[in-house]
């Protein structure tokens, strides 16, 4: 079997309020349109396997979870019969959408084609441990699958919360293909900037209840009323339908109302996009045509300046020439009259002068030498000043620090200790405390762009040195990734894994055994200098 793997660029891009941009593979761009018709940003570009399933041919592929939902997998029967591919997902240890923000209630199977349209294949509903199963069709016959994190199942477009991926098995059947393509995903902060209050979701109210109170605020807050108010009044009324039906327990009719006021606030959201476009692109025509207009007026008035300018230059030149001849001669009579007399002045001058330039010289080599001691006496309270105010930076971080995590000044930098408490037993997932003194970590470090971060992850030398190696590089991966997360930039973190190597106590005993267990952030950068009290 021929494998290629299938390139997709993804687009980020605020749909909400106007617009879509092309993101060829491995390259980033902004557009920005006046003020009222939105921003666009393109910030990532994601690579997933895309397969040509060969018909009447039944065969598996895996799911495998992203980085914001490392532990979720699953797999997928794909069967393609006539024209139709039937695929039965399972999915499992997938976490609540709701911990990704308020705006976010479900998740939804897309399936990508080579071209980047986006289908979405339905919603996935997951039982009380995390797991889901779905059996859905596509009349497509080559594409790549993914998961999102959704306000409501009938979404148009997926968000950029991608939590799971189709992975090819070496046993799939059918041809993976490398094309260069783009999908458009709405960016969080298209939901987030909503500032969507969250619901209580409890048993009590069924989720396609929520959902539809979803989709009908967020197509009120994208402008619906004014671009869409039919639809937008339609989505209004059914789910008015619905919140009655569930009140007298009427909960089949509840879900079909839920469903049509779902349906009616995303076709809501659509047109208002759609019109806003059409609105942006009028403005902009008629923008064109009055600069057009404009411009032809500028040329006639440029051209009738010039002429004008011109009878008056030639006129001007010709009173000029008869001047300046009249000048001329004056000219050559004072100047044989004052030949002579410069002459005479000329040799007394030369002499005058020649002191004059000795004594100047002297005295410009004196302010130099002045200025130079200046100087050297800027630039050393300069350096040393610089010097103090770093160390005063550092020692303030290290405060702040101390008040989170245990933190201790050293060459290397300042040293943010997370224990082992802060990890469950022998895995590198984060604990609730450590997420919170993670997250008060990164709010300190963003105040300083300057600042690079270290993290290495150290274990006892209980187990084999391998077993303890993969915890130490997991560990500081699982550190390390938080911290993205919450705004650090990738670029400016490094994670290591030392496994056993570098104990910092007896690895004999409890207690040296576990202050041996921990990661450890080195925080450094040229904005805190040198450790405290040094003068380097």
């Amino acid at each position: 079997m021929k494998r290629i793997r299938f390139t997709v660029a993804v687009v980020v891009a605020e749909v909400a309020v106007l617009g879509f941009a092309a993101l060829a593979f491995g390259q980033t761009t902004q557009t920005q349109y006046p003020a009222g018709a939105g921003l666009i940003n393109i910030s990532t570009s994601r690579t997933t396997e895309a397969v040509g399933y060969r018909d009447k041919t039944s065969t598996k592929i895996d799911f495998q979870g992203t980085s914001l939902m490392p532990r979720a997998l699953g797999e997928a029967r794909v069967d393609a019969r006539d024209g139709r591919v039937a695929i039965k997902l399972e999915l499992k240890d997938l976490s609540p959408a709701t911990s990704f923000g308020s705006a976010y209630l479900t998740y939804v199977l897309w399936a990508i084609s080579p071209e980047g349209r986006a289908n979405n294949l339905g919603e996935l509903l997951l039982d009380d441990e995390g797991k889901v199963k779905v059996e859905v069709t596509t009349k497509l016959q080559t594409f790549a699958m993914i998961v999102t994190a959704e306000p409501y199942y009938a979404v148009t477009y997926p968000s950029e919360l991608v939590v799971l991926e189709n992975v090819v098995r070496g046993d799939t059947k059918g041809t993976v293909t490398m094309v260069d393509a783009k999908f458009d995903l709405l960016q969080r902060g298209v939901y987030d900037s909503l500032q969507l209050t969250a619901y209580p979701v409890t048993g009590r109210v069924p989720l396609f209840l929520y959902e539809a109170r979803n989709a009908v605020r967020i197509a009120q807050a994208d402008g619906a009323d004014r671009y869409a108010a039919d639809s937008l009044a339609k989505a209004q009324n059914s789910l008015t339908r619905a919140e009655d039906y569930e009140m007298r327990r009427d909960r089949k009719s509840a879900a079909t109302a839920a469903r049509d006021a779902v349906q009616s606030a995303e076709d809501a959201r659509t047109l208002t996009i759609k019109r806003r476009q059409d609105e942006y692109t009028a403005q902009q025509q008629q923008a064109a045509n009055d600069a057009a207009a404009s411009a032809q007026a500028a040329q006639q008035d440029e051209a009738q300046r010039r002429m004008d300018a011109e009878r008056q230059r030639m006129q001007a030149e010709v009173a000029a020439a008869n001047e300046a001849k009249a000048r001329a001669e004056a000219d050559a009579q004072r100047q044989a009259a004052l030949l002579s007399e410069q002459q005479a002045n000329a040799a007394a001058a030369q002499s005058a002068q020649q002191a004059d330039a000795a004594s100047q010289q002297a005295a410009l080599a004196n302010q130099q030498a002045a200025m130079a001691n200046q100087q050297a006496a800027q630039a050393q309270a300069q350096a040393a000043q610089a010097e103090q105010e770093k160390q005063q930076l550092r020692a303030k971080l290290l405060a702040q620090f101390n008040l989170i995590l245990e933190t201790r000044d050293t060459a290397r930098g300042l040293v943010v200790n997370v224990g082992d408490v802060l990890f469950d037993t022998a895995r590198y997932t984060l604990r609730p405390p450590a997420r919170e003194a993670l997250a008060k970590v990164s709010g300190i470090v963003l105040a300083y762009p300057g600042l690079r971060l270290t993290i290495e992850g150290h274990t006892d030398s209980t187990g084999s040195q391998d077993f303890n190696q993969k915890l130490s590089e997991e560990r500081a991966e699982s550190v390390r990734d938080y911290l993205a997360q919450q705004g650090l930039p990738v670029n400016s973190m490094s994670a290591v894994g030392l496994g056993e190597a570098v104990p910092v106590a007896d690895n004999g005993t409890p207690d040296g055994r576990q202050r041996n267990r921990r990661v450890e952030i080195i925080i450094s950068g040229d904005v805190i200098g040198t450790p405290i009290g040094t003068n380097p």
